[in-house]
Formats: C-alpha cells, structure tokens, sequence
C-alpha cells in the first residue's frame, strides 16, 4: 500500500503535501511520519521551494517507465548486489547502507531510486537491520571422531556412570550490551564501572538430572578446575563408579596439577570435544541464559552482588534439561559411531 501510494504521488503532489504541512506547522520528523515518507524528501521540498526551482527537472511527473523501479530486475540486482562485498563496488566500508545501494545501483542500472525506496525494498524481500553472531572456526580433523566417542558414551551410561558437561564463565563488572524494549527516541544508558573487575565461575552440569554443580574464584587457572573436580568427586556418592567429562581443550584443562588429580582419582575420565566447537558443549547454553538474565545490560555497582544474582538465578531455575546438539547426529558422525562399534566388536572377537 505504501508502495502505490509512493507512486502514486510521485512529483509535484507530495511536495504540495510537504510545503502545506509545513505552512500548518509542523516539523520535518512530523511531516515525514505522516507522509509515509522520508526527512531528506521534505528537506529537499523545502530547499527547492525556498530556492525557486520547483520545476520539471528536479520533481518530475510520473513517468511510465518509473514503475520499473518496483521491477523484477530492480529485485533481482538488490537482492544480488546485498550478498557482495562493498569494497568490490569502490567503497570504502564492510557493510551496506541504503545510501550506498542506491548509488550503486544508480551507477549500474541507470535508475536513480532514494535510500528510503531501496529500505522499503529490502524490508518487502525479507532483509532486517540485525546484529551478526561470532563463529567459532570449528575445523579439528578429528571432530567427528570425538563427537562419535561422546555420542557413543552418552548413549551407553550405566546406572554406575555419570556424565557431566565442564567449562568456566567469566563474570564481568562491566555490563555486557544487549537489545531491551526501549521508548522510541530514547536510549538506555548502562553506566561502566571505570575499573573492570572479574570473577570466574567454573561448573558442571549434569546430564542426566539437569543439575548445575558450581564454584566461584578469583583466577581461572588449573587449580579452580581442580576445586571443581574435588567438588565433583564430593558430589558423586561411592555408587558412581565413573565419571565422565566432556571438557574443551583450554589450557588449565589439559595442566600437569589436573594429569597427577586424574591418576590419584581414576573413576574420572575426561572426553575432550573438538576445537574451536562450543556447539557441543551442552553447557554453553545454560552460560548464555546466565549472560541473558543477569550480566547484559545489569546496572550492578559491586561484583559480589553480580556474583549473588549469578548464584541465585543457577539455583532458582534449575534443573538445566537440554536436548543434546543436532552436530553430534550429522551422518559422518554417524559413520564414526558405526566405526567405533565395530571396532569394539573386533576387539571384542580378538
């Protein structure tokens, strides 16, 4: 409907729209909200009416041809030309403007369309403005070999074994940023607390139950992983023979301090996940919900009482139950999985 009504009053009508809305009043954000239009349009109407050059050349009556803009060729470059690079066309960014595609597709095409045509466009063929992610790289040679060894213990757990997802958080002072519902032309200021301060919570979650075995330390070195593996062997009663650890390959994981612990404490067995793969840690997952309810956009002034509500959000919303990853059922997982197998069967004949 915008769209028709757009080229509907292509020209001289919206500048009448522009210039008596101006008469009545009102301010550019006013006039451009009510028009359906953009603020450079009714800045533009003003200069040329202020400066005498209302004419033909600069507001042009429709013309046939302008319903080409709306063409399936005018899609088809801007759906194209918004997947490529802007540094290929000449400009100096890594991102697009509608400014930008409009420029760029004037000088391509020939068609001289405004920013605010090219922003209805995109919005019409499913395009937001939205923040991308980070990706971990995710290219350890032997990522399907690991993910089939724990898909092939998870699948197998005793009533005697126990299996338990490990990682560390770190617990800032300093506020992660995030989205939150916000009155229009306002913008939610989060006060930094000038000298960032840091806490690092090292945890298990189990898979089984849900439940979320955790401690909190100063540093997050080899000896907080080894508290928390003493919390653990605690924790687990003497009917669990085995304990399982699907653990990332972090340095104060893989330490001498943690090698002499495993050999003193043999029912702990840790299984290492590939590199660069948070995907299969299960545990990352509860980490992003203690990130979204307690350290984004938190107003906290002291660290112990971000620390509280860390501790108090981990205890009221358990237990942490949590489908296991969809990479862990790929088919060269699968076909890992069926190697072990018949390799244990061979072993097994042997």
């Amino acid at each position: 409907m915008i769209r028709e009504l757009r080229r509907g009053r292509y020209g001289f009508l919206l500048t009448i729209h522009i210039l008596l809305l101006c008469a009545a009043g009102k301010n550019p954000s006013q006039i451009a909200e009510f028009l359906f239009c953009s603020r450079s349009s009714v800045y533009r109407a003003v200069k040329a009416f202020g400066g005498g050059e209302l004419d033909k050349e600069l507001f042009p009556e429709p013309v046939e041809n302008q319903e080409r803009c709306l063409g399936s060729r005018f899609q088809r470059s801007l759906r194209w030309l918004v997947e490529q690079s802007p540094r290929a066309f000449g400009w100096m960014r890594v991102r697009w403007s509608c400014a930008t595609l409009a420029l760029t597709i004037k000088a391509r095409m020939g068609l001289a369309i405004s920013r605010e045509t090219v922003r209805g466009e995109l919005h019409a063929q499913g395009y937001v403005w939205k923040r991308a992610k980070l990706k971990a790289k995710d290219d350890d040679p032997q990522r399907a070999r690991k993910l089939a060894s724990i898909r092939r213990v998870i699948e197998n757990l005793g009533p005697e074994e126990a299996f338990f997802w490990v990682d560390e958080l770190d617990i800032h002072l300093l506020a992660k940023v995030g989205c939150q519902w916000t009155l229009k032309g306002t913008t939610i200021e989060i006060p930094t607390p000038g000298k960032n301060q840091k806490q690092y919570l090292a945890a298990a979650l189990n898979l089984q139950t849900g439940e979320m075995i955790y401690l909190v330390g100063p540093r997050k070195t080899n000896a907080l992983f080894r508290e928390l593996l003493t919390l653990l062997d605690r924790h687990c009663g003497p009917q669990i023979k085995r304990i399982y650890l699907g653990a990332d390959n972090y340095v104060i994981h893989k330490a001498k301090a943690v090698g002499r612990f495993l050999d003193q404490h043999p029912r702990f067995k840790i299984l290492w996940l590939p590199t660069y793969c948070p995907k299969s840690n299960l545990i990352e997952r509860a980490f992003w919900e203690v990130h979204d309810k307690c350290t984004r956009n938190h107003t906290r002034k002291r660290l112990s009482t971000l620390v509280h509500d860390v501790k108090q959000h981990l205890q009221k919303n358990e237990p942490w139950k949590y489908k296991i990853p969809d990479i862990y059922y790929e088919p060269e997982v699968d076909a890992e999985l069926n190697t072990l197998y018949l390799e244990d069967t061979l072993a097994i004949a042997a």
